[in-house]
């Protein structure tokens, strides 16, 4: 049964998206079987990554969250073999309103992708830059949660508001959330740029804050990360020597190192 991963912040800009992305493709170089989710209207991870769009396909998110159509007929290839995309697009703006006066409605894409967890070792959700009801709907479907971090002066006052939707979806004290199972897998630090003072500070102070919450890894800043997506391809298609493919294939190893030991 594959594991679920929510990569999350609802703040913009901090490579959410990126790291949906590049570390799908690392988990699958690594061999295992990934689905990428894109829970994002904006569709970013979508189009950042060929899949197969031929007849086959029924539809995306949108269709497969409103009962159009099943997860099995919305799943494509993509080019990096192992790894899978249910792909979206701006329709899927839609399904908040429409979810409004549904029955469990934060359910909707847990429910919606239990014909398909059996197939895959990870399944990888990209969330909408905001703490919305399709978030709410990922972290509810999520065994745990990926939080990128950009190493700037606000990050933990983001993170402080994210931890508290988590909470909410975890219902803690009592535990009568939607998934009280929900766990924070860990946060990882994105655009790093060493030579700069503040975020040596920033990522120091993270790991003061949540210790060995913070992986590792670190995602440098990098042009050739920046311009994979517009070549539909992960970095490490693009360019597998560079340093932002080692990092991400390191994040997957941690990640997997991590499943080991548990």
């Amino acid at each position: 049964m594959a594991k679920i991963i929510a990569i999350t912040n609802q703040k913009g800009g901090v490579g959410k998206t990126t790291t949906a992305i590049n570390l799908s493709a690392a988990l699958a170089v690594l061999d295992r079987k990934v689905l990428l989710v894109d829970a994002d209207p904006q569709s970013n991870a979508s189009s950042g990554i060929d899949f197969e769009n031929g007849d086959a396909l029924k539809g995306g998110l949108y269709e497969v969250m409103t009962g159009a159509c099943k997860a099995t007929d919305a799943i494509a290839h993509s080019a990096v073999a192992q790894l899978d995309v249910l792909p979206s697009d701006i329709n899927l703006v839609g399904v908040e309103l429409e979810m409004l006066d549904v029955q469990n409605r934060e359910s909707i894409l847990k429910r919606a992708l239990a014909p398909v967890v059996d197939k895959y070792d990870y399944i990888i959700i990209d969330c909408a830059p905001s703490l919305g009801l399709l978030t709410v709907n990922a972290l509810t479907a999520a065994n745990s949660v990926i939080v990128p971090v950009q190493p700037e002066f606000y990050a933990l006052e983001g993170l402080n508001k994210l931890l508290q939707t988590i909470r909410l979806v975890q219902g803690v004290n009592p535990a009568s959330g939607p998934n009280p199972e929900l766990s924070v897998e860990g946060f990882v630090i994105t655009m790093y740029d060493g030579r700069t003072r503040m975020h040596s500070q920033v990522v120091e102070e993270l790991r003061e804050h949540f210790g060995d919450m913070v992986f590792h890894t670190v995602i440098s800043r990098s042009i050739r990360l920046s311009e994979a997506p517009s070549h539909g391809e992960p970095v490490i298609l693009y360019d597998p020597s560079c340093t932002s493919s080692v990092n991400y294939m390191n994040l997957a190893r941690e990640l997997t190192d991590r499943e080991a030991k548990a």
